[in-house]
């Protein structure tokens, strides 16, 4: 009888242990983008890694100067899909990213997916394209409030037919 209370103490402390493992390994939020150094410059900062907002969290719309359609009129300028080369592509390519406390952004994470919403790979040259416009992108807000500066998520969704922009998201 002793040693079965004694295994069942083990078990039951061991699984304790490994959960407490498991948890350690998420992120404070789900959908954290933590620094990868093959990906992000050692030279941007997140004011504070604690307190990532999202940019919806502020209740000011769109953070961003000339709001959303100064970046629709930037990228409806600055993309231009070699169809030729690479054929049409059609679906959603979402670039995701940090607003610093500085208005600087960095940290780019980029999601591919078909009009069904499954995988896609996208051709590289339309990504590259993208993503260089979205890293040119220099008019983000800084957040600050009575308590402090913040760092925020944003992200951009393209909404791509025939490789020609027809909605970019939020």
């Amino acid at each position: 009888m002793k040693l079965n209370v004694l295994l069942v103490f083990l078990l039951g402390f061991s699984s304790v242990s490994s959960s407490q493992n498991i948890i350690k390994e998420y992120s404070n939020q789900v959908g954290d983008i933590e620094f990868d150094k093959e990906m992000d410059s050692e030279y941007f900062s997140i004011c504070d890694s604690t307190k990532i907002y999202q940019y919806y969290n502020f209740g000011k719309g769109f953070q961003y100067k000339g709001e959303k359609s100064e970046i629709l009129r930037v990228f409806n300028e600055k993309f231009k899909p070699n169809i030729e080369k690479y054929g049409k592509e059609s679906g959603y390519i979402t670039i995701r990213f940090i607003v610093n406390c500085e208005g600087v952004a960095g940290y780019f994470r980029i999601q591919e997916m078909g009009l069904d919403y499954q995988p896609k790979i996208f051709e590289k040259e339309v990504l590259r394209q993208l993503l260089t416009i979205t890293k040119s992108l220099d008019g983000w807000y800084s957040i600050k409030s009575q308590y402090g500066s913040y760092s925020y998520y944003q992200y951009l969704t393209f909404k791509l037919i025939d490789s020609k922009i027809v909605e970019i998201l939020p």
